[in-house]
């Protein structure tokens, strides 16, 4: 949430605690060593060396931010997208068939390594892609993952935080349905109850909403990543023609932490706007923070694989303003009814309005138009 690392709000897993969750899953047998700890603030998660040999990722949930029930969410749209040929991680099952377990108030989950080498492991959030060819062979492997998505029935999650569908703004009402959020969420609710979030939301994203309005209905639901960023993605390069020219390509997708139902335009969306503006350091850089050609380059690896229909065109633009609007609201409630963080919470309404402004400032619209003008 900005770009200095702060301190995690969970404690670092450590081996002792490992050691005793991957006992109960027979292809581990426990744990050799902690090889590495996510600096990720919202959950602890680590690779592990196993005592049977090979590593493991192992992530470690509050029982408040991922339950039992919440996690199988997760794992049984994973493994829909490995029976269907996706280039996604395998969760594993312990002795007793389970994929997460319960261990007093965490939760745990493991899952393979995955294939390919972790380029962006270090990147701070909305860092941008360090090369075009990057953001070219992300879209296709988004298109990839949207092929093989299809076919998944699964109602949307349960109200939780920390997830990113798209409910607010394909609603009829949004304000009616942010009430409606907040209803199930008394922390939001609380938290909402101070703020003039109704003359923002009208001010900034209403007119978005009014011009994506009509394409709704058409937009065919499904069930989406929604944290589609090069750092949970793995690479390879593999040396190709007589000339060896490298090709880069997405080798596995990571962290379904933030899946739910939503669509798949609107988990584009959410790519160029991980991807494509560096909202950390924009007030600082300016149009130096706004990577329009890596945006573009995205639409066209995706386009090679999977066409976006008309409706799905006309509605990129005014997503990219709305895409984000369910996470930023499940953040305010995580960080006020969990964490107790004001601050916190504060930077992440800060984050509901100000990256949708964005969009009405001038380089903004220029980015808005840019893309309609690729998409035409």
């Amino acid at each position: 949430m900005s770009t200095e690392n702060v301190a995690p709000d969970w404690p670092a897993l450590t081996l002792d605690e490992v050691d005793a969750a991957l006992r109960r899953y027979p292809q581990a047998g426990g744990a050799h060593a902690l090889t590495w700890r996510s600096p990720r603030p919202l959950s602890a998660a680590g690779l592990v060396e196993t005592a049977r040999g090979g590593s493991v990722f192992v992530k470690r949930h509050h029982w408040r931010v991922r339950s039992l029930d919440g996690l199988h969410e997760e794992h049984a749209f994973l493994a829909h997208l490995r029976r269907r040929g996706a280039a996604v991680v395998e969760v594993l099952t312990d002795e007793e068939g389970r994929t997460a377990v319960g261990d007093g108030e965490w939760t745990y989950e493991v899952h393979t390594v995955g294939d390919g080498e972790d380029l962006y492991r270090e990147a701070i959030s909305w860092s941008p892609f360090t090369q075009l060819s990057h953001a070219h062979a992300a879209g296709r492997a988004l298109a990839e993952l949207h092929e093989a998505a299809h076919g998944y029935a699964a109602p949307p999650r349960a109200p939780r935080q920390l997830t990113a569908g798209f409910s607010i703004f394909a609603a009829d009402d949004p304000i009616a349905a942010v009430d409606q959020y907040a209803a199930m969420r008394p922390a939001l609710a609380e938290d909402l109850s101070g703020r003039s979030w109704r003359e923002d939301v009208r001010r900034w994203h209403l007119p978005h909403h009014d011009r994506l309005r009509p394409q709704l209905a058409t937009l065919e639901p499904l069930w989406t990543h929604n944290d589609f960023h090069a750092s949970n993605l793995l690479w390879n390069a593999a040396a190709v023609s007589a000339a060896q020219v490298a090709t880069v390509q997405v080798a596995t997708v990571l962290d379904f932490g933030l899946c739910d139902r939503a669509f798949a335009v609107h988990d584009l969306a959410t790519a160029i706007e991980r991807n494509a503006v560096e909202w950390l350091t924009i007030d600082e850089m300016g149009d130096r923070a706004v990577h329009a050609d890596a945006a573009l380059a995205l639409v066209d690896g995706y386009q090679q694989i999977r066409k976006l229909t008309e409706s799905e065109r006309a509605a990129l633009p005014d997503l990219l303003a709305l895409c984000h609007a369910d996470y930023a609201l499940s953040e305010i409630d995580y960080f006020r009814g969990v964490t107790g963080s004001a601050q916190n919470a504060e930077l992440a309404y800060r984050y509901f309005v100000d990256h949708t402004a964005w969009f009405s400032s001038p380089g903004g619209v220029r980015f808005l138009d840019r893309l309609r003008l690729h998409l035409a």
